[in-house]
C-alpha cells in the first residue's frame, strides 16, 4: 500500500499510510533503534547509526551513507512521547543546520487490528518544506513497506 502525501499548507507535508499491524507494534518498530535500522532508508542506503532517547527532551540521531558515499545525519529532540499513540519531535538535517522541522506522528487504531499513521512535517518556510519533499520522496514507499514488514515480524514472533 502506498503512502499518501499531501501539502495541507505552504509549510507542511502530511504523509498518511495504513499498516497491517496494531498501533503498539508499528510504534515499537518506529521507536526501537535495532528495528528502525531495518526500515529507515528503505534499503536504498546504508544505516550507520540509530540513537533514540525516547522521552520528552531526549535526543534522536540517525546516520547513513548514501550510495554515492556521502554521509547524511538527521537529528532532533523529542517534545512529546505518548506510547503507541503520538510522537512530536524536531528534525534537522546535518547539511542544513539552520533549518528545523517539527514532526508530529500519530498511530491511530483502524479496523481489523490495523494502524493509520499520519506524519505531519512542518517548516517555517515553504522553500524548506520543498527541499524536504524532494529527498523524502526518494524512498518513502520502500521505507513504509519495510516498516510494515518489521511490525508484522513482531506480530508473528508474539512480541
Amino acid at each position: 500500500m502506498a503512502a499518501t502525501v499531501r501539502l495541507p499548507c505552504a509549510e507542511e507535508i502530511l504523509v498518511t499510510r495504513e499498516f497491517d499491524a496494531p498501533p503498539h507494534l508499528v510504534y515499537r518498530a518506529w521507536t526501537t533503534p535495532e528495528l528502525v535500522r531495518r526500515w529507515w532508508t528503505g534499503g536504498q542506503d546504508v544505516v550507520t547509526s540509530i540513537e533514540i532517547d525516547l522521552r520528552p527532551g531526549g535526543a534522536w540521531r540517525y546516520a547513513m551513507v548514501e550510495d554515492d558515499g556521502v554521509a547524511v545525519v538527521f537529528s532532533g529532540e523529542y517534545r512529546e512521547v505518548l506510547p503507541d499513540q503520538r510522537l512530536v519531535y524536531t528534525e534537522v538535517k546535518q547539511d542544513r543546520p539552520g533549518v528545523q522541522a517539527l514532526t508530529t506522528v500519530t498511530f491511530t487504531p483502524a479496523a481489523g487490528g490495523r494502524t493509520i499513521v499520519s506524519m505531519t512535517v512542518r517548516y517555517d518556510r515553504q522553500q524548506d518544506r520543498d527541499v524536504h519533499l524532494k529527498y523524502m520522496g526518494d524512498g518513502l514507499d520502500d521505507a513504509m513497506d519495510q516498516l510494515e514488514q518489521v511490525a508484522l515480524t513482531l506480530r508473528r514472533d508474539g512480541r
